[in-house]
């Protein structure tokens, strides 16, 4: 009877030992969630988020770059209106009504010559029927200068309608342009309709002129005609 409180003692001892040893002997799992560190974790999604900032970085460069290229394309896209043929179509049908130019051309030498032969000197002095041909020839001179000014003016003014419709063209594709090029080519044509109603302003102007030129020089010679006229008629008495 005495020994059995021995052996209970000795049996606690050797389960308190197998509990310690089961503790220590612990399975894999439960190993694995007392050892994971915390500050590893922490590190590695900070350093997701860098790696996920600079996607969005990349991303955000990529479309900066797509937006420079599109305004590139824009910048160099041609105006798909052109009126520089119009405009030298016009030019050259008032040059071709200058050109035209009855009597005396626009032409130094055949100025000079038409001078000589008809408005001074021997003109004005020859016999009675060179002076009657000379004068009359002034006046043919005179006509056609006054017919080839109302052509060119005609001419001129047909411009007119098609520069107010090439212009309204010009400044409605310049509002609505679309990139650098083709601004600055309507800018271009704009200035190309402001020399060509220039050039037509400028012929209109030298065909007037030669009118009136025209015009006094036979004045002036139908004066200097008289004046011989009447000195020839008081040498008779």
């Amino acid at each position: 009877m005495r020994t059995h409180p021995l052996r209970r003692a000795i049996l606690a001892g050797v389960l308190a030992t197998s509990s310690v040893v089961c503790v220590g002997v612990a399975t894999p799992a439960f190993a694995q969630l007392v050892v994971k560190d915390p500050t590893n974790y922490a590190q590695n999604v900070l350093q997701a988020a860098r790696a996920l900032q600079q996607v969005n970085n990349q991303i955000t460069q990529i479309q900066q770059q797509a937006e420079s290229l599109i305004n590139e394309s824009r910048n160099l896209a041609s105006l798909p209106f052109s009126s520089l043929e119009q405009f030298q179509q016009q030019v050259q049908r008032t040059q071709q009504l200058m050109g035209e130019a009855k009597r005396i051309a626009y032409d130094v030498q055949n100025v000079q010559q038409a001078f000589d032969g008809r408005y001074r000197g021997g003109a004005l002095t020859g016999s009675h029927a060179q002076m009657v041909a000379n004068a009359n020839a002034r006046w043919e001179d005179s006509v056609a200068a006054f017919e080839d000014a109302l052509r060119v003016q005609a001419g001129v003014v047909g411009n007119i309608d098609g520069a107010r419709g090439v212009m309204d063209r010009l400044v409605s594709s310049s509002q609505s342009a679309t990139g650098a090029l083709q601004a600055a080519q309507a800018g271009n044509q704009l200035l190309a309709l402001q020399a060509q109603q220039l050039a037509d302003l400028t012929a209109l102007v030298a065909a007037q002129g030669r009118a009136q030129a025209l015009e006094s020089a036979r004045t002036v010679a139908t004066e200097a005609e008289s004046r011989e006229r009447f000195r020839r008629f008081r040498a008779r008495d």
